[in-house]
């Protein structure tokens, strides 16, 4: 069967390779110029660091299906992400851990003191969180929630914490001990060679074309079995629904000799600094040796028609809108709507691969019955 693939990210890449291993002709397409999606890495021409272009991408799963997957396609070190995080003038580490606490409050605690300490200063009249703020609140309290989460959480969705629902923190991490490994996944690296390198070998097949700077055209489907659509859902309606709301990273560039900050990302949480972090990409390949470095200042804002979108919004608005697509969405013939855009929700790497792999099944059994 021929199938068209809308996009050359992970989840376009690997549904093609798994329909074409299995004897489907895929065609891929891509609007830009270039492969790989927001994972694309490509080395700086000044200075040959690894440039994650469309910021940070470091890979971390507990999904021994998907490790094993991935690394079919590339070598991989590992790595470990150590967040800091600038506020009032003073350094921390993230996730909240015991030093972070000893050193905000200038203590010498023991795990079981600071596990006492935040239970003292945690809201606990807050028995049921509605919204961001009061899901921070109940965890770790006023002071933390205001130096490390507030000011943070306004530049980077763009509204105040209230107006966020509880569900985008799920879960905060507080460590009683003094582990600052930002992920705590059993498996955690970044690819020797860049993300474009893996999509590159996932992508060589003899049953895979692809082709860059390609715009999809609704006309198109009349030539192809099946279509797998991973650019934004309301886009494959034309917005009928109206638009689902996306925030977009702007990434100021910038070269100097030597180190800038010393490590790989640095937080700011004070909301009078504009941007949310600053990351130095030679720091997230450390077996490599640079003598100058780039480093990049993360703006964040809402998306417009001409931005690439990052990550959903998801505020209570969207959800309405987003249940008329996904009812629309449902009654769609062979078509796959399928990765972050195309369904509409925040997925890491690893979950973007599982995803994708899962839908492949999906779509050979749709593909065998026609």
């Amino acid at each position: 069967m021929k199938v068209l693939i809308v996009g050359a990210g992970f989840t376009g890449a690997v549904i093609a390779r798994e329909l074409a291993n299995n004897g489907h002709v895929c065609h891929i397409i891509d609007q830009r110029d270039h492969i790989a999606g927001n994972c694309y890495t490509q080395r700086d021409k000044d200075t040959n660091i690894m440039e994650h272009i469309y910021g940070p991408h470091i890979f971390h799963t507990s999904d021994e299906e998907v490790w094993e997957y991935i690394n079919n396609f590339g070598e991989f070190y590992p790595y470990i992400n150590r967040v800091k995080t600038t506020y009032n003038g003073e350094v921390y580490s993230l996730p909240i851990n015991l030093h972070t606490i000893n050193q905000f409050y200038k203590k010498s605690f023991s795990p079981s003191q600071a596990k006492k300490w935040i239970e003292q200063i945690a809201d606990n009249k807050i028995e049921e969180p509605k919204n961001f703020e009061e899901q921070a609140l109940k965890f770790i309290g006023k002071d933390l929630y205001e130096a490390f989460f507030k000011g943070y959480t306004k530049k980077q969705w763009g509204c105040d914490p209230k107006k966020l629902p509880a569900s985008i923190l799920k879960r905060l991490p507080v460590r009683f001990n003094y582990d600052d490994n930002y992920f705590s996944h059993k498996y955690q690296g970044i690819p020797k060679d860049g993300y474009t390198s893996i999509i590159e070998k996932i992508l060589e097949h003899e049953n895979i074309k692809v082709q860059i700077n390609t715009s999809f055209y609704k006309d198109m489907i009349k030539d192809y079995d099946h279509i797998v659509w991973t650019g934004k859902l309301d886009e494959w309606f034309d917005y009928s629904e109206g638009h689902l709301g996306y925030r977009t990273l702007d990434f100021i560039k910038y070269t100097e000799e030597g180190d800038y900050q010393g490590t790989a990302v640095m937080n700011y949480g004070n909301e009078k600094v504009p941007y949310t972090r600053i990351s130095e990409h030679k720091y997230f390949t450390p077996w490599e040796k640079h003598e100058k470095t780039i480093y990049f200042k993360e703006y964040s804002r809402e998306c417009g028609v001409d931005d690439i979108p990052y990550y959903p919004i998801r505020l209570v608005d969207d959800k309405t809108i987003l249940e008329k697509y996904l009812q629309k969405a449902e009654r769609e013939k062979n078509v796959t709507f399928a990765g972050r855009l195309g369904t509409y929700s925040y997925m890491d790497m690893d979950v973007t691969i599982k995803e994708a792999l899962t839908l492949s099944k999906n779509i050979l059994k749709k593909l065998d019955r026609i």
